[in-house]
């Protein structure tokens, strides 16, 4: 059998399984299992009005000992005690996508609650808390949305993830860095903790990654506490790859690529759509709405970017220009999201100021709005590497003119919140939108506050900048207000630590820009 038509069978086979069958309770096996076959916990992401996606995944008994497809039984139900079953029903774990599951129900109420869990044998997985999105045409009141990024194992432990449960959000938006790609560095002074695997080189590789960031139970209190919708950046595969170049051969990059993001789709609640293409092309920039409230557009900064402006072939990252000494960096044919979803996000834009949404939400990587350093230069793998890109986009939102644009963003390990102007080289150009771009969950930032306070000097638009906290971000929103405030833990090297408020913002219904309160 060819690797292609295997591949089109996977698919295939991968699609069929998410689709939710339902059976009767009595046809369900007693198997007696030794081990805990949900160690990885629960998850459900992608919320419509009629529907969600449930993740599992089982574990062997014996890492070492291969197993055939198994199948896995869940429930859905109004209360957390599982007395009132909505939905019942079985699916199958394939081998071939490492024994994960994705169950995409349908046919439920918009804006409701749900209690979901997994059973297979006598094992039962934890109980998981989801929801769906409103209907199309309702107006919510109320949208408690969080976002965050970066979560390097080695550099902090994960009790912002508790503490986001603990603020009980409607939906949590992960906006790339999931997992590192490095193994434990030799010098593990001032560490939190460390790892034994290998740098991720295989598909074997990153299972292991995604298995052990998956063991961490506030990790897994996250996930199980409301519906997720994630995204990647580099570290799911490698530090600042650009589309299809990263620091290998092209062929071994390519095979690289695959194996990574078939890893990210199985240890994700995606929709089996997002791989209809294969997972050499795996898709996942998407739209998520929320009824006539927002709309949230996710976008995929790594896909379809073009290769970093004046960096050499085989460097295992990019670095910072001088603009006056890197002509390259102003060609209007580079791109950081792919001119296909350049031209999918101008048409969502469009659509959004059409159906009158009250909030337009890009959800995306990286810094959006422009950091000049006081040395001059100028970072290539921000949107500032890509200005000609950033200005399509500004005109764009400007074009169309959406009733109110935020930009959430997160990868460079700070907080930033800045006014998005419509000429992103004019100091005295109009507000165009807001930018709240969140630090990390752990990731060190590699930086200093002294610098980062340089910078925001020098920039006007920067209405709040620091690089010496680790967090995630909560926005409260409402028809008339969004409220931003951004949480930061006390000590990242402490599973139990405390938690703090940063800052809060405000965006007023139809005055863009953030107002520090």
């Amino acid at each position: 059998m060819s690797t292609q038509l295997a591949r089109r069978q996977l698919l295939q086979q991968a699609g069929a399984a998410a689709v939710a069958s339902m059976l009767p309770r009595w046809t369900w096996a007693g198997e007696t299992l030794r081990h805990d076959p949900f160690a990885l916990g629960v998850a459900s992401g992608d919320p419509m009005p009629d529907g969600v996606v449930l993740w599992t995944r089982l574990l062997p008994a014996d890492p070492g000992t291969a197993s055939g497809p198994l199948t896995v039984h869940w429930e859905l139900a109004d209360d957390a005690g599982f007395r009132r079953i909505v939905q019942r029903g079985q699916a199958t774990a394939l081998p071939e996508l490492a024994h994960s599951v994705h169950v995409e129900l349908r046919g439920l109420a918009p804006g409701r609650w749900y209690h979901y869990r997994f059973l297979h044998g006598d094992a039962v997985s934890p109980t998981g808390r989801t929801r769906t999105a409103p209907a199309h045409d309702q107006m919510d009141a109320h949208l408690r949305l969080a976002w965050a990024s970066c979560q390097r194992w080695e550099h902090g432990h994960y009790a912002a993830w508790q503490h986001l449960a603990s603020d009980a959000p409607d939906l949590v938006l992960f906006l790339g860095d999931y997992i590192y790609e490095y193994a434990t560095p030799k010098d593990t002074s001032g560490l939190a903790r460390v790892h034994g695997l290998r740098h991720a080189r295989t598909l074997a590789d990153f299972r292991d990654r995604y298995a052990l960031h998956k063991s961490d139970p506030q990790l897994q209190a996250a996930h199980a506490a409301c519906p997720w919708a994630v995204t990647w950046d580099d570290h799911e595969l490698q530090n600042d790859y650009a589309g299809g170049q990263g620091q290998d051969e092209s062929a071994t990059f390519l095979a690289l690529r695959d194996a990574a993001w078939q890893a990210f789709y199985e240890h994700m609640p995606l929709r089996a759509a997002s791989m209809a293409q294969g997972f050499g092309a795996l898709q996942v920039y998407r739209h998520q709405p929320w009824g006539r409230l927002a709309r949230l557009h996710l976008l995929d900064g790594r896909q379809g970017r073009s290769w970093q402006a004046c960096r050499r072939s085989g460097t295992s990252g990019a670095g910072a220009v001088r603009p006056d000494n890197c002509a390259e960096r102003a060609n209007p044919a580079r791109s950081l999201l792919g001119a296909a979803q350049e031209r999918w996000l101008d048409q969502g834009l469009a659509s959004d100021a059409g159906t009158q949404q009250r909030w337009s939400v890009l959800a995306q990587q990286t810094l959006f709005a422009p950091r000049r350093y006081p040395s001059g230069v100028r970072s290539t793998d921000t949107w500032d590497g890509y200005p000609a890109a950033r200005t399509r986009l500004l005109q764009s939102i400007a074009g169309h003119a959406p009733r109110n644009t935020v930009l959430l963003g997160g990868d460079i390990h700070q907080n930033y919140v800045c006014r998005v102007l419509a000429d992103a080289e004019r100091p005295d150009a109009p507000v165009l939108a807001s930018e709240f771009c969140g630090t990390s969950i752990s990731s060190r930032a590699g930086t200093t506050q002294d610098k980062v306070d340089a910078i925001a000097r020098h920039n006007p638009h920067v209405l709040l900048a620091r690089c010496d906290l680790r967090g995630y971000g909560l926005a409260d929103i409402t028809p008339t207000r969004w409220t931003t405030e951004l949480r930061t833990v006390d000590d990242p090297l402490r599973a139990d630590s405390g938690i703090a408020t940063l800052a809060r913002f405000v965006v007023e219904d139809g005055r863009p820009g953030p107002q520090r309160i």
